[in-house]
């Protein structure tokens, strides 16, 4: 290993002066180091090849940085700094001792799927995107209604009156599709999980599909404007007959260092405080 990205998320006052102490130890092991500011806008990482990346924040620098190496094949060792953690898998009183085995080859790295979205507009491809956690079809404003006819490999789910729909990765069953009352699945398992936002419909209920098929979802005439957003950082306007298609990529995988399933578990007690007992 001889180069590294340190991703830097400034909304958080530790991620940069501990960017700093993490590039001296890099350093001093003979690992060149980038530093690069992430803001939470969506752009892009500096370009070039580096064998590893590091980011400082929480889940969502995670998100961000998923979209710049996963094509890459580039590893993400996440150091939390955020609130939750589901993803960023090491908290920040642990990482050098986590690094330092990541660096001695004594730290696996686990492969997560993602979705990719294509929006195809009179049979043109308007916009694609790949997504860790979730892609989301919604109304541009709150407190909007919007109708959205929803098929799996070209059977009909129904046509969704909600606020929106969200389709999920396991990785991002914790995530928007959790707090909407979706069900939340071991990241091990491929699958896109389909959950309805705040349907008129009481009959609606997620539904956890095959990982293998494709979501096709049309936009219906509705009273308002509706856009498709990957991991709640890269929006798309949409238009009435769009059609979003979604479904697991299939030859790149997010690969996330100290992020395996002991990790997610030991989340969801410490994190959600999902005990099973009455004082959960």
């Amino acid at each position: 290993m001889r180069n590294c990205l340190i991703i830097v998320n400034t909304f958080k006052t530790e991620a940069s002066p501990l960017g700093t102490e993490v590039k001296l130890f890099l350093q001093g092991r003979g690992i060149q180091c980038t530093v690069f500011s992430y803001d939470g806008s969506a752009v892009e990482p500096p370009t070039g090849y580096f064998d590893f990346v590091v980011t400082l924040g929480g889940d969502g620098t995670v998100l961000f940085a998923v979209r710049f190496c996963a094509p890459k094949h580039i590893p993400i060792f996440s150091v939390n700094l955020g609130n939750f953690g589901f993803i960023a898998g090491v908290e920040k009183d642990c990482w050098k001792q986590e690094l330092t085995d990541y660096i001695e080859g004594k730290m696996a790295v686990q492969k997560r799927s993602l979705l990719t979205a294509a929006v195809e507009r009179n049979g043109r491809q308007m916009f694609t995107a790949l997504a860790l956690n979730d892609i989301v079809v919604s109304a541009k404003m709150a407190v909007h209604l919007v109708n959205i006819d929803v098929c799996y490999n070209d059977a009909p789910l129904g046509k969704f009156k909600s606020d929106g729909i969200i389709v999920s990765t396991s990785t991002g069953s914790t995530a928007y599709s959790a707090a909407c009352g979706g069900p939340i699945v071991a990241p091990s398992v491929d699958a896109l999980i389909l959950t309805p936002m705040n349907s008129f419909s009481l009959s609606s209920r997620p539904l956890v599909l095959g990982g293998d098929g494709v979501l096709t979802m049309t936009v219906l005439p509705s009273r308002a404007g509706l856009a498709v957003t990957a991991d709640g950082q890269i929006p798309f306007e949409l238009k009435e007959g769009d059609k979003i298609k979604i479904n697991l990529a299939k030859d790149i995988k997010a690969e996330l260092v100290c992020s395996n399933e002991g990790h997610f578990f030991a989340a969801l007690r410490s994190k959600l405080n999902w005990s099973g007992g009455p004082h959960a």
